[in-house]
């Protein structure tokens, strides 16, 4: 039986989102190609007729899975005032409901050791979807040249992500609860100084 173009990129877009839920929750290498299909309602000799590879599957899942992050980003920010757009992100980011769900939070903290050690065809694509989470979050720090507003964007990032991963290591813990309330601290700081620094600036006469 023939299928549509159409039909076969659904079915493609679907073997993409439910490998991006599971990486993120098993690990780049704790869930084989089979199990992927056999959870998209496929069978696993039906893969290859979409990917070329294992890996080329990797690459696609964790990159819809940082895009999807993005727009969440854009959606929680739309409304809010440019100086207040990157505490809306910490504090989304750095709550007990993005540490107990991996599988539909950030693919950083979730892939980002293994994807270390992947091929470089593999980091080479997480580290451009990297760059675009840091264009990103340069956009919202609006009173800082570019190049600060930058090397800002990446402290806070790191800040971020690794204060997750920090809080998914110990658990549902005091001791998470605790790392993530320092993290997130630490990420607020940063957009507190921000908004001062706009304040001062409006203040300041022409």
């Amino acid at each position: 039986m023939r299928y549509s173009r159409e039909h076969k990129q659904e079915t493609h877009d679907r073997i993409v989102r439910k490998a991006s839920v599971r990486l993120r929750e098993k690990g780049a290498h704790g869930i084989g190609v089979a199990d992927l299909m056999k959870e998209a309602g496929l069978t696993h000799g039906g893969f290859y007729a979409h990917f070329d590879s294992r890996e080329a599957l990797v690459i696609e899942a964790f990159g819809y899975a940082m895009d999807r992050s993005m727009e969440h980003w854009r959606k929680i920010t739309g409304e809010a005032a440019p100086d207040k757009r990157l505490a809306l992100i910490a504090e989304a980011y750095l709550s007990a409901l993005h540490r107990d769900n991996p599988g539909h939070g950030c693919s950083i903290p979730a892939l980002g050791a293994e994807i270390a050690r992947e091929s470089p065809k593999t980091r080479k694509a997480f580290a451009g979807k990297l760059d675009e989470m840091i264009e990103l979050m340069a956009d919202y720090i609006p009173n800082l040249p570019r190049k600060a507003a930058r090397k800002q964007a990446i402290a806070t990032l790191a800040t971020m992500a690794g204060t997750m991963l920090l809080a998914r290591i110990a658990g549902s813990s005091e001791l998470s609860d605790e790392v993530l309330k320092a993290g997130k601290d630490s990420a607020l700081d940063v957009t507190k100084r921000e908004s001062k620094a706009a304040a001062a600036k409006k203040a300041k006469p022409s």
